[in-house]
C-alpha cells in the first residue's frame, strides 16, 4: 500500500517513539482528572456522564474541592497535569476561584467545558487569568449538521469554534477531542483537516468505551479500529495526535517505527484507504510536516492516570465506573497508590486473554475500560485489538525499540 503524501516518515536518530513519565506512576499520577460536576445542557450521544441539566446536591463543595486540590499537590513535584472537567464546569460559579486555588498551590491546571453558550471570550479570560494553561474542546463533526447532531444541541458547533479561536488568541493551549464511533468514521479526515487548519496544540482521538450513553452507540470492529489507529498514526506527521481509550495506538507507534525503518509499510483494511484517499483529496499532507513526530505517552487507568468524580469517587478512569475509594474518606495519594485496584492494574502480568499473552503488555495493555465495559472484568482483553500476540514480525527490532521506551 504506497505512503499517502506526508505520512509517518522517520523521527530524529535515538527518539523513542513511546514516551514515559519520568517519576515513577505508582507513586504519582501524571494526570488527575477531576469531573466538578455532570450539570451539562447538552445530550451527547456517547455521554460517559449521562449529563443532566441540573447540578447534583452531593457534587464536593467549594471547601472539599479545595481539600481534593490540597491532596493533589502533596504528590510532590512535578505535580499531576490537573484538568477539571464535567458536565460543563462553566456550570459551576466557582469554577474561576477554584481554578485559581490550584495554581497557587503550584498545580498545572486545564479547563475541559462544553461547546454551550458559556463558551465565551470572557469566561475563558476568566480562567486564563486564574491560571489556567490549556483548554479541550470537543469536535465530533466538521460540519455544524455532523457535530450537533452527535451533541444532541443546534448551535454547538459555532460555539466550539468561536470559544476554540477565542482560547487560541488569549493564549491557551488548546486540545480537541474527537470521538470515533461509527457515526464519525466518514467525516474523520475532514475533521483532521479542520483541526489542522484551525491549529491546536493536540488532537485525540476517543476510541468509544460501551459505558453510560456511549452504550446505545455501534461499535467498531477491531479490524476497523486498526485502520483508525494507522490513519491516526499518519497524522501525526502534519498535526500532534493521540489517542483517548485507545492504548494500542502505542503498540502502532512501535510497530510503525520499526517498518519505517525497514522502509515497509503494514498491511491495512478498506477503511484506511478510504480515510487515507480522503485525506489526499483534501491536501491533509501537503505542505509543511512536523519537525519531530509526538510520541504518545504511556499511561493508562490506574497506571498514571485517576479520575475523581463530582461525588468524590476515585477511579482509575471516568469510563471505568469501578470505585477505589472516596477522597472525603481517603486521601486521594493513599487510594492512588495502594488500594487493590490500582495496584492490579498496574501490574501488566495479571491481564488476562490476549492481553496477557501479547508482547506489547507492558506498553499498551488495552483498555481496561473497555474490557470493563465488554466483560465485566476489568484485566480481560482489549475487544477492540485486533492484533494477534507474537504475529509481528521483527520480534528482536521490536524488542530493542521497547527497551529504549523504558525509564
Amino acid at each position: 500500500m504506497s505512503r499517502p503524501a506526508g505520512a509517518a516518515g522517520r523521527g530524529p536518530r535515538g527518539r523513542t517513539p513511546v514516551r514515559r513519565p519520568r517519576h515513577a506512576i505508582g507513586e504519582r499520577p501524571f494526570i488527575v482528572i477531576w469531573e466538578t460536576t455532570r450539570a451539562c445542557p447538552l445530550a451527547c450521544l456517547h455521554c460517559r456522564a449521562e449529563a443532566q441539566t441540573g447540578r447534583d446536591p452531593r457534587e464536593l463543595d467549594g471547601a472539599a474541592a479545595r481539600l481534593l486540590m490540597d491532596q493533589i499537590a502533596s504528590f510532590g513535584k512535578p505535580s499531576p497535569l490537573f484538568v477539571i472537567t464535567g458536565g460543563d464546569p462553566f456550570q459551576r460559579p466557582d469554577l474561576t476561584d477554584l481554578v485559581g486555588y490550584g495554581t497557587s498551590l503550584g498545580l498545572r491546571v486545564a479547563v475541559s467545558p462544553s461547546g454551550t453558550p458559556t463558551l465565551t471570550r470572557a469566561n475563558l479570560t476568566a480562567v486564563r487569568d486564574a491560571g489556567a494553561v490549556a483548554l479541550s474542546l470537543s469536535l465530533d463533526g466538521s460540519t455544524a449538521e455532523r457535530h450537533d447532531a452527535f451533541r444532541g444541541v443546534p448551535g454547538v458547533f459555532d460555539w466550539t469554534l468561536e470559544g476554540w479561536r477565542d482560547a487560541r488568541a488569549l493564549g491557551l493551549k488548546v486540545q480537541i477531542n474527537t470521538t470515533v464511533s461509527r457515526h464519525s468514521l466518514a467525516d474523520l479526515a475532514d475533521v483532521a483537516a479542520l483541526v489542522r487548519r484551525e491549529g491546536a496544540m493536540l488532537w485525540s482521538g476517543f476510541l468509544l468505551v460501551p459505558t453510560g450513553r456511549g452504550e446505545q452507540l455501534d461499535a467498531l470492529t477491531p479490524a476497523e479500529t486498526e485502520d483508525v489507529l494507522h490513519f491516526l498514526y499518519d497524522c501525526g506527521a502534519v498535526l500532534a495526535t493521540k489517542t483517548t481509550e485507545g492504548h494500542h495506538f502505542r503498540r502502532v507507534a512501535l510497530q510503525r517505527a520499526v517498518l519505517d525503518r525497514r522502509g515497509e509499510r503494514p498491511e491495512l483494511g478498506p477503511l484506511y484507504a478510504r480515510l487515507s484517499a480522503r485525506a489526499a483529496e483534501l491536501g491533509l499532507f501537503d505542505g509543511e510536516r512536523r519537525a519531530v513526530r509526538r510520541p504518545p505517552m504511556d499511561v493508562s487507568s490506574g497506571r498514571g492516570f485517576v479520575f475523581v468524580s463530582h461525588t468524590g469517587e476515585v477511579h482509575p478512569s471516568g469510563f471505568l465506573p469501578v470505585s477505589a475509594g472516596n477522597v472525603r474518606s481517603r486521601p486521594l495519594p493513599e487510594i492512588y497508590r495502594d488500594s487493590g485496584l490500582f495496584r492490579r492494574l498496574r501490574d501488566p502480568e495479571l491481564l488476562r486473554g490476549k492481553c496477557g499473552a501479547c508482547e506489547f503488555k507492558a506498553v499498551c495493555g488495552g483498555s481496561r475500560s473497555r474490557a470493563y465495559g465488554a466483560t465485566g472484568d476489568v484485566l480481560a482483553a482489549d475487544p477492540y485489538c485486533g492484533y494477534e500476540p507474537g504475529s509481528f514480525p521483527y520480534q528482536d527490532e521490536l524488542r530493542d525499540l521497547t527497551e529504549s521506551t523504558k525509564n
